[in-house]
């Protein structure tokens, strides 16, 4: 499938930080001074990057971990988090090091509804790229790809899935809110998560 990105903003606007995608906490930057220095060129960088957060992050759900993560400090030291969560650090580590890295949304099927799935876009090679830092299980097989898309679900409109076209600056506010008020991110995965993007802006 071929991702059309839509953002009114040049790639420059995608690497600044807000108060959840922490560019210039001291752990993210030291994790992406560390992971910098042993690649060759931005690509390998951003590739070594999406390894480390898909990997060394355990999702929430597949975890069974009831710890609620939202800024890319909290990920960082918890090493835990759902889609968005790992998304935050994801950007905070590829912007802090110069990679316009934007957030992304999908709308996929979850139980007898839909639930928002986040995940990113990396701007590389003169193009947006998605990447899908959720995390690998025996069903879900999402890795690094400047070329044809390797995340993590596939979108079937049929079942009122919708890939969302809009690159974010910053979180969908109703994942921010929704995440901020929670104290079991299990509770809220088995029916709390947004639904929609009805309240989001793409600047």
């Amino acid at each position: 499938m071929s991702f059309s990105p839509v953002s009114s903003l040049g790639p420059a606007a995608y690497l600044a930080g807000d108060s959840i995608v922490e560019v210039d906490h001291p752990a993210v930057r030291e994790l992406g001074n560390e992971l910098r220095s042993g690649a060759d060129g931005e690509a390998e960088f951003a590739r070594g990057a999406f390894a480390w957060v898909r990997d060394n992050v355990a999702h929430s759900y597949d975890a069974r971990d009831s710890r609620v993560t939202l800024r890319a400090s909290e990920v960082l030291e918890q090493r835990v988090g759902l889609c968005y969560a790992k998304s935050h650090l994801l950007a905070a580590v590829l912007r802090g090091q110069g990679i316009p890295t934007a957030l992304c949304y999908q709308r996929l099927t979850h139980g007898d509804g839909h639930v928002l799935h986040g995940l990113v876009a990396v701007y590389l090679d003169g193009a947006w790229h998605r990447q899908d830092p959720r995390g690998n299980r025996v069903d879900i097989s999402a890795e690094f790809s400047l070329a044809e898309e390797r995340l993590a679900f596939p979108v079937d409109p049929r079942l009122g899935e919708v890939d969302y076209p809009e690159l974010y600056r910053t979180p969908a506010q109703s994942i921010v809110d929704t995440l901020s008020k929670a104290t079991d991110i299990l509770a809220v995965y088995d029916g709390g998560l947004p639904s929609d993007l009805v309240q989001a802006r793409a600047v």
